[in-house]
Formats: C-alpha cells, structure tokens, sequence
C-alpha cells in the first residue's frame, strides 16, 4: 500500500475490530498468569469488552461514510449497524456460555478470547471494501469459528464437526478466492469501486460474471444457502451449544453484510443482467432464496432433535434474508428499504437464535449425550416454568406470530418484495414461513400440553449470567416485536448503502 494513503484516523474508524482484539489478547494474558481455577471473571471481561466495541460502533451511526485504507474499507453506517449486531451476539454468547462450559468443566480463557477474534474477524468482513480484504477478514473470522467449534475437547463430536467445517469452508474460501482472481482480471483491481466500474463499462462482461458466480457462491456456503448447506447440520449439532448460537447469529450477519456490500457496491449495475428482468442478478438470487427457504422448512419438520431442528431453520432463514437481498437488485428506494430489512431481520434473528440455542444448552447434562430428541422438554413447562416460557417466546418468533420481532422482520421483507413486484417470491416466502409453523410449534406442544415423565430430571441448574443472558434476550425479542418502528430506525441509516 502506498505510503500516505491512510492515518491514525483510519486506525481509529475500526475501534471496534480494535477492541476485541485487544480483549481477546487480554483473557489470553489473564489466563496465563491465573494461579486458581477461578474463571469466573472472564465472562464479565467478555462482556465488558462487547459492550465497549459496542459503544464505538454505535458512535459510528451517525458516520456520513468515508473510504479507509485507500479504499481497502469503509466507515459508515451500515457497517456501524452490523458491528453493533455482532457486538449483541457476542455479549449474549458470554453471558450464556459461562454456565454451559462451568456444567461441561471446561471453563477456559480461550474460549471467550476465541470468540473475540471472531467477532473481530466480523466486524472487518462488514467494513471491507476489497476482495483481498475481504478474505483475509473471512479467514480471521473462520479460523476462530474452527477452533470453536472443537473446543470440548473430550467429546468426539465436537472434532468430526470442526472437522467438516474446516474442509468445506477451506474449499468455499478456494471459490471465493478464485472469484476474485477472474475481477482482478476483468477490472484491473480488487476494490469494489474499481470492479463497479468495469461493471459500469460492459467490458469483459463473461469475466466478471464468472467473478461474480464464484465470489456469490463462496458467501452463499457461509449464510448456509441451499445448496450450499450441507455443512450447517452436522457442524450447528456437533459445536458447542453456545458456539453453535454464535456462529448461526454472528457469521450469518458478517457474512449477509459482505454479500450485500459486494453485490450492491462491485456489482450493482444492470450491465450484468442474469435473466429477463434486467436487474443483474436478481434472478440467480431470487431462486437461491426459494430453494433456501423451501427445502430449509421441509428438512426441519421431519427432525427430532431440536438442535438439528434449529440448524436447518437457520437455513430457511438464511432464505428470508436473501429475499431482501434480492430485491436490492432493483437499486434506488428498493435497495434502501431491501438493506434496511435485512439489517431488521438480522438483528431480530440474532437475539431469538442465541436465546433458543441457550435453552438447548441449559437442558444438556455434564458429561452427557447431546440432546437426541425433544422429549426432554415433555412437560418443561411443570419443571421449569421461567425456562418453557422464553422458549416459548424464542419459538413463536421463529415462526413469526406476532407480537415478536420474527413476524415484524418477516413482515418488513415480503414488504420490500411486494413494493418491487416480486409477488411469487414473497408468496413462497409466506408459504413456507407457514410450513415452519408445525415444527416450531410442535416445541411449545410438548412443553405445555405434555406431563412431565417419572423419569423426567430435575429442574436444570443455572447461573445467574445464563438467566440473565436468557431474560435480555426474550425482552429484546418482544420489544422489537411490539416497538417495531422505533427501534425500526436503528437500521434506517444503514440503508443508505449505496443506493
């Protein structure tokens, strides 16, 4: 990079990447010079550390927006709003995972300090603005997310799924990788500045639509996009449960806001029209979400398991987003209201999936198998009164029943899809949110209208962190369900991305 080309005002526009990169370097410290087997502090570090990234992201709303690093990133507020989002799901993972890793005696440093990198690497995805940069932010976030997801090392597991993942992710990152190669050929340069440009003048249009396939598909592996989804099961049943909840909130939003930056800002222009609708690629896009949202519902109606349930209803939400994202293809106000949409629904589903992956870790014995089916909840509701109520609360806005923030997300992006004329998308999006009923729905069944089994255990024990972490969540969930248009806001600058 030329020298000159960035300041110390450059440096400080990333405070938030900054931040926990140092909090992770700190409970790495810490954990070195720790002379008991008291942890306990580490998870407040976490938080802490969360919040503050928080805080800087969150003075960044207001950013009008400037180029960083000579154009390797960006200072605005959609990528404020995506910190922000993270920053959540990183403070919700602390605040829960404490009582699951003291239960499974594996209370590390590492573990806190891992998921700071990782959401670090998230925060620079979102704010990329260059291929190269982009990937190296990808394998930041993913080598973090790796060790994660292996992190129980006593169980087998956990290894196979890290395993998988590994693999998959390696041969998505090779993809993406290659995409970029084919827009550095086309364009001349890796800043999507630069390769919107190409896009602008026609030239070496074959090029950059094979640029474009590979960039779109490498991203599509990350959100769990049908079909390139085959990873999310076994890898979302084998993690760690709060890990599992981190990766389904936190890497879908990383990864949807640098798929929306790089469609939007590299390739945006009509030039590359996939279909008769002239809007680039909308239709690749628009069938990628129908798939997604399709096969995402019917796999999890026949499952069992209720982790494995929720992992292939992350991917059938991964569709709904992608809806939104499609209907950025039409730019102007369509675009404006697509991102905003998306950011709403990200942020609704963040909060909901860690809350519900956090009821799934507190009925998980020390030392036990994984949870194989849902008759552990038989009868929760006479067990545990509090814990079968914010599940409740986490399931129905999963399904999208008001008044929870699952149905105002769902209703904002069918919304933005009617407003552009894409009336099948959103009427398959209707249908198979429908779909989705039975099985989240099944969940409340069995906990309220089932009795409890004789051998039904105990009431699971829970820290004060977990119960708080669980409580945080479901206010959040009514809250943006009853409150929409306030907090609806939130995401209103962010929609200015590139319009």
């Amino acid at each position: 990079m030329p020298v000159g080309t960035y300041n110390w005002q450059d440096m400080a526009a990333l405070a938030p990447a900054i931040i926990l990169v140092v909090g992770g370097c700190t409970l790495l410290l810490t954990e070195v010079a720790l002379k008991s087997a008291g942890r306990g502090y580490q998870a407040g570090l976490s938080v802490f550390f969360a919040v503050i990234a928080g805080l800087a992201a969150f003075s960044q709303l207001a950013s009008p927006g400037r180029s960083l690093f000579g154009g390797f990133a960006r200072l605005d507020a959609f990528g404020a709003a995506t910190a922000l989002i993270i920053c959540l799901a990183l403070a919700l993972t602390s605040l829960v995972g404490q009582s699951f890793l003291r239960e499974q005696a594996s209370e590390r440093g590492e573990f806190h300090a891992l998921a700071q990198f990782a959401a670090a690497g998230m925060i620079l995805l979102a704010d990329a603005t260059d291929l190269i940069m982009l990937f190296i932010a990808l394998e930041v976030m993913s080598l973090a997310t790796y060790a994660l997801t292996a992190y129980l090392r006593s169980s087998a597991r956990p290894a196979e799924a890290a395993l998988k993942y590994f693999v998959l992710g390696s041969f998505s990152s090779a993809v993406l990788l290659y995409g970029t190669a084919l827009a550095y050929g086309a364009a001349g340069s890796t800043k999507l500045a630069d390769i919107a440009a190409a896009v602008g003048s026609g030239a070496h249009t074959p090029l950059l639509i094979a640029a474009l396939a590979l960039v779109g598909a490498g991203f599509l592996f990350k959100v769990a996009a049908v079909p390139f989804h085959m990873w999310a099961p076994d890898v979302y049943q084998g993690a760690p449960t709060p890990v599992t909840g981190f990766m389904a909130a936190g890497v879908k939003t990383a990864a949807f806001a640098a798929l929306l930056r790089t469609l939007y800002e590299a390739f945006g222009q009509r030039a590359l029209a996939l279909g008769a609708h002239g809007h680039g690629w909308y239709v690749a896009v628009a069938w990628a979400a129908i798939l997604t949202m399709v096969f995402g519902n019917l796999l999890a109606i026949v499952q069992r398991s209720v982790k494995r349930m929720l992992a292939y209803s992350s991917i059938a939400h991964a569709g709904y987003v992608l809806v939104a994202v499609a209907v950025g293809a039409f730019g102007g106000e369509a675009r404006a209201a697509a991102t905003q949409a998306a950011i709403y629904y990200l942020l609704a589903y963040t909060v909901t999936v860690i809350g519900a992956f956090t009821v799934v870790a507190a009925l998980e014995k020390r030392g036990g198998p994984e949870i194989d089916d849902d008759t552990r909840y038989d009868g929760l509701a006479q067990r545990d009164p509090a814990l079968a109520f914010v599940m409740a609360v986490f399931m129905i806005s999963l399904a999208g029943i008001p008044p929870t923030a699952g149905f105002v997300a769902k209703l904002f992006v069918f919304r933005a899809a009617l407003d552009v004329g894409a009336v099948g998308l959103a009427v398959v999006g209707v249908l198979s949110a429908v779909a989705g009923l039975y099985y989240y729905l099944r969940v409340v069944v069995v906990m309220y209208m089932k009795p409890a089994p004789e051998s039904a255990p105990a009431a699971p024990r829970r820290m004060v962190s977990m119960s708080f972490g669980l409580a945080l969540a479901a206010i959040a969930v009514l809250a943006l369900g009853i409150a929409p248009h306030s907090l609806h806001q939130f995401a209103h600058p962010a929609a200015l991305l590139n319009p």
